[in-house]
C-alpha cells in the first residue's frame, strides 16, 4: 500500500533533575556539596533511508517517545542521557509542524539526518553552586522537558524524470521495457493507483531514476480522477516526459490539456523542463505515421516500447535534457 502523508505525535525525553548531596566520609568532616547534574533527554531523530517508499508504517502507529534523562546521584555523578528515538523515512519526506504550518525538515538527501524534537536539558546539581559565599548549598535545578510536536509527513518522490500522459498512453508500459520495475499493465484506465520507481540505464555507467505518475484526465487538478492525489509528486521530478498515444484524436491539444493541469496545480510547472513521446507507433502503419506527424508543430520523439524501435533516440534525449540541466 502506498501512503504518502500522516500525521504523528513526537515527545523527546526530559532532563533528569539536578541531585542534592553532601560528601559524606570517614574523618572528613564538612565534605560539602556533590551533587551531579541530571542527564539529557533523548531527542526524536529523522532519518532520510533509501529502502523506504512508503509512509504506510506510521499510518499505525501515531505516537513517538524518546527515554527522559537519569536523575544526578552524589559524588558528582551525572545521570545517564536517555536514548534518542530514530524515525527512518523515505528520502523525500516533508516534515511540517501541524499546529504553524512550518517547514521542519525536506529530507531529500539519503542517510539525512536532522532532529525534529530536541530532548531537554539536565537540571543542575547542587555542586554548580557551591561559592566562597554559600559552600553548602542546598539548590538544585529540575531538568527542562523535551519537546512536544505535533508532526505531518508527507512524502514527494524523488525522481530525475516524470511520465506524465492521459490513463492508458502508455507510461507503465514504458517503464517496464526500460527498467526493472513491474507495474501493473491492462488494456482499461487507471490500472496505475500509486507511483511507480524505476532505474532506467542510459548507457554503460549512467542511469536515471523514472517515475510513472498515475494518469491525468482534464480536471485532476481540481480533484478529479486520480490526478490530485499525486501531482506533487511531479513538482520533485527534474524533467516532466509528456507520454502521448499516437492514436490519440489530437495530439497538440492532448498535450495543452496536459500542461495546463500541470499549471493549475503548480504554477512553476508550466517553466518545467519536458520532452513529449509519442508512444504505440507499432499499431499504425509508416504512411499513416507520416500523414499523423505532417500536422506536428513540435518535434515529438517516436516511440514503441513493445518492439523497441525509437528507443535509442528516447533515451538519449533524456540523457542531453538531464545533462544540459546538470550543466
Amino acid at each position: 500500500m502506498f501512503i504518502d502523508y500522516v500525521e504523528i505525535e513526537v515527545q523527546a525525553g526530559h532532563g533528569g533533575h539536578g541531585c542534592i548531596s553532601f560528601h559524606t566520609e570517614k574523618f572528613v568532616p564538612k565534605g560539602g556539596p556533590d551533587g551531579g547534574d541530571g542527564g539529557q533527554g533523548g531527542s526524536i531523530i529523522a532519518i532520510a533511508d533509501p529502502h523506504l517508499t512508503t509512509l504506510l508504517d506510521y499510518r499505525y502507529r501515531r505516537q513517538y517517545k524518546a527515554e527522559n534523562g537519569q536523575p544526578g546521584s552524589g559524588g558528582r555523578k551525572t545521570g545517564k542521557s536517555g536514548r534518542d528515538t530514530e524515525l527512518h523515512l523515505p528520502v523525500g519526506t516533508l516534515i511540517k509542524n501541524v499546529e504553524t504550518g512550518e517547514l521542519i525538515a525536506d529530507l531529500d538527501t539519503p542517510g539525512a539526518r536532522v532532529v525534529i524534537a530536541k530532548g531537554g536539558s539536565g537540571g543542575l546539581g547542587n555542586d554548580r553552586f557551591k561559592s566562597p559565599t554559600n559552600q553548602a548549598p542546598r539548590k538544585a535545578t529540575p531538568g527542562k522537558p523535551g519537546q512536544h510536536r505535533k508532526l505531518a509527513l508527507e512524502l514527494k518522490l524523488l525522481a530525475d524524470v516524470g511520465l506524465v500522459g492521459k490513463p492508458n498512453a502508455g507510461k507503465s508500459t514504458i517503464l517496464a521495457t526500460f527498467s526493472a520495475a513491474r507495474p501493473k499493465i491492462a488494456d482499461y484506465p487507471f490500472t496505475t493507483l500509486t507511483p511507480k520507481l524505476g532505474i532506467v540505464r542510459l548507457r554503460e555507467y549512467k542511469s536515471c531514476v523514472m517515475a510513472d505518475i498515475p494518469g491525468l484526465i482534464e480536471g485532476a487538478s481540481e480533484g478529479k480522477g486520480l490526478g490530485h492525489q499525486f501531482l506533487k509528486h511531479i513538482q520533485r521530478t527534474r524533467l516532466i516526459i509528456y507520454v502521448i498515444d499516437i492514436n490519440d484524436v489530437d495530439i497538440e491539444s492532448t498535450v495543452a490539456l496536459l500542461k495546463q493541469e500541470l499549471s493549475n496545480f503548480d504554477k512553476s510547472l508550466a517553466n518545467q523542463p519536458y520532452l513529449i513521446v509519442v508512444t504505440k507507433i507499432d499499431t499504425v502503419s509508416k504512411d499513416d505515421i507520416k500523414a499523423i506527424s505532417s500536422d506536428w508543430k513540435d518535434e515529438y520523439i517516436l516511440l514503441s516500447s513493445v518492439t523497441k524501435e525509437g528507443a535509442e533516440n528516447f533515451l538519449q534525449a533524456i540523457e542531453r535534457k538531464l545533462d544540459e540541466l546538470r550543466a
